[in-house]
């Protein structure tokens, strides 16, 4: 990535927090975009300690004005950008029946799903012309239904439904098109999911039985897949054969993905 310009959202803590700084420690200029000014500043610090070149552009993306401005001065600090990584997103925790305003399914998608679209449309242009990538940091739930996570599992879908078509319109272009889908990864977005009235839990909502992958494992991951300019990252031996299964066994993945969840029965 040595002096390549890469911009992420999402990046004041957690999977783009570590990415950005990784991007930094192999030499890219990193423009780091999340609503939170002062983390901004902090990962900022990180990016150039660790050898990079860093801007801070705060950024609420589920403002389509504000996604224009992250390109803007992204191309204005550094000349160009070659990787957009759509990183940014908010989860939340409620059964469907329990919701009191449907406002919230409304968010995640203006957040998780139109925030990445409206980022890529604006970096778009400035990424084809360096033949460069486009990574979504997608989900697991974005590939199958997750009991609890009926507005989160939306968003991705639309999301992995997006970069899919997408990619194939920019074949032969020497553009590509990454899609990672992580399981659960140890930070603390589960901690700010949203609740059935639209409040932060506070707390981790996580009841759900398995293993949980460390930042810096989820990231070294990915940047593995970066550098291989590969199509899709499903990052659990679970997820992979969980998608082999939905083909050929859709109601089992059902009735195991139910089981998933402490306290509820296939």
């Amino acid at each position: 990535m040595q002096g390549r310009t890469v911009i992420v959202t999402g990046a004041s803590a957690g999977i783009g927090e570590a990415l950005a700084i990784a991007l930094a420690g192999q030499g890219a200029n990193v423009a780091l975009a999340a609503r939170d000014a002062q983390a901004l500043e902090r990962v900022k610090g990180f990016c150039e300690a660790a050898g990079g070149r860093a801007l801070a552009v705060p950024t609420d993306v589920g403002d389509p004005e504000a996604c224009r401005r992250l390109v803007e001065r992204t191309v204005e600090a550094f000349g160009g950008v070659d990787v957009l990584v759509n990183n940014a997103g908010i989860t939340m925790h409620s059964r469907f029946e329990d919701v009191k305003d449907l406002g919230l399914y409304e968010r995640l998608m203006r957040i998780n799903y139109l925030g990445a679209v409206h980022c890529t449309f604006h970096a778009l242009p400035h990424i084809k012309a360096r033949k460069g990538l486009l990574v979504a940091v997608s989900s697991l739930t974005g590939k199958t239904g997750v009991p609890m996570r009926t507005g989160y599992a939306a968003s991705k879908h639309a999301m992995q439904g997006f970069f899919d078509s997408l990619r194939i319109e920019l074949l032969g272009t020497g553009t590509d098109v990454l899609v990672v889908s992580p399981g659960f990864v140890a930070t603390d977005i589960r901690a700010h999911a949203l609740g059935p009235e639209g409040q932060p839990l506070g707390q981790s909502p996580r009841d759900e039985a398995g293993p949980t992958m460390d930042v810096d494992t989820c990231v070294a991951l990915i940047l593995r897949a970066m550098e291989r300019r590969e199509r899709e990252l499903v990052m659990t031996l679970t997820g992979r054969v969980g998608q082999v299964l939905k083909l050929v066994a859709p109601a089992l993945v059902d009735r195991l993905a139910a089981r998933a969840i402490r306290g509820k029965k296939a």
